[in-house]
């Protein structure tokens, strides 16, 4: 359930790594299943389909407007995150979504609902997607490639990466670089792991997640408040003196600080450790790359 920002040059296959993550995220629940449906069946998307038992994979183009997104309209009708419920919604050239668009995700993606209001009154729509982001790293897209040469001036990389704003990327909890693939890695089959076999890793980790959040309103380290952080993802004096060294190096917010933890927490739990450890905690912060890149 973490929000991720895929970062690299164009064709480096953020948006294929974005289409098949849902074949390994866990199957959805029965209740799961029947909050989608319903939204599906109010939106008059539901088809022939009696329940959707897949997990929504959303992905609006950057020119979508407002209220197609968000949701509203003279009737209000939910958008599309909340047709991405429980699901996956991508959204591809981030920075060229219009910024006024970008902001208004920034209460659903925190909250998982969003309130539209009305001169008649005010509906809410549950909205607890899992955002994937994606943007090149500079307008012309070759800033990080190494066989290409990148023509944007350092002013209008900032400027192109500023589109995306701070507290916008506070609520995003893990950014990856895609480096561009080489052509041996193209033309080679090496072994990989199948979606399959990391589905069941991941469903194992969320069974870890229900447990410890049994007696709560939550289901994923990803939805802790500051009190559960404080709770959960309690510290050793090795892991605490590499987090501060982090958060004073790259000026970190209070909001990506726990977005640190609560994935260090997740990372721990697929290693099915009980408390966070110092390597737990170094990978976390290695998936904050455009803090580095903004504040470096």
């Amino acid at each position: 359930s973490h929000n991720i920002l895929l970062k690299g040059p164009p064709g480096a296959g953020k948006t294929l790594l974005a289409r098949t993550l849902p074949s390994i995220l866990p199957t959805l629940t029965l209740n799961e299943a029947l909050e989608v449906t319903k939204i599906y069946s109010i939106s008059g998307l539901l088809d022939k389909r009696a329940l959707i038992v897949t997990r929504p994979f959303r992905s609006p183009h950057h020119t979508t407007s407002h209220i197609g997104l968000i949701g509203g309209g003279t009737t209000p009708h939910p958008g599309e995150i909340s047709l991405a419920h429980r699901g996956v919604l991508f959204l591809d050239e981030f920075p060229e979504f219009p910024r006024h668009v970008l902001e208004a995700l920034r209460q659903p993606v925190e909250d998982g609902i969003v309130t539209i209001s009305r001169s008649a009154g005010r509906i809410n729509f549950p909205a607890k997607f899992m955002l994937v982001a994606a943007m090149n790293p500079c307008p012309c897209g070759w800033y990080t490639d190494p066989k290409r040469e990148c023509h944007c001036s350092p002013q209008k990389i900032q400027k192109y990466l500023s589109k995306v704003s701070g507290p916008l990327l506070d609520r995003i909890d893990i950014h990856l670089e895609v480096p561009s693939l080489k052509s041996d890695d193209m033309l080679s089959q090496p072994a990989s792991e199948n979606s399959a076999s990391i589905k069941k890793r991941t469903t194992q980790s969320r069974e870890i997640q229900l447990a410890r959040f049994d007696k709560t309103r939550i289901f994923s380290n990803a939805q802790m408040n500051h009190r559960q952080i404080k709770q959960f993802c309690q510290l050793g004096k090795e892991a605490t003196s590499l987090l501060k060294m982090a958060i004073d190096e790259l000026g970190l917010s209070a909001r990506a600080h726990d977005r640190i933890l609560k994935v260090a927490r997740t990372i721990a739990d697929l290693d099915r450790c009980e408390g966070i450890e110092a390597e737990h905690i170094s990978e976390a912060v290695q998936y904050r790359s455009l803090d580095r890149s903004l504040y470096s």
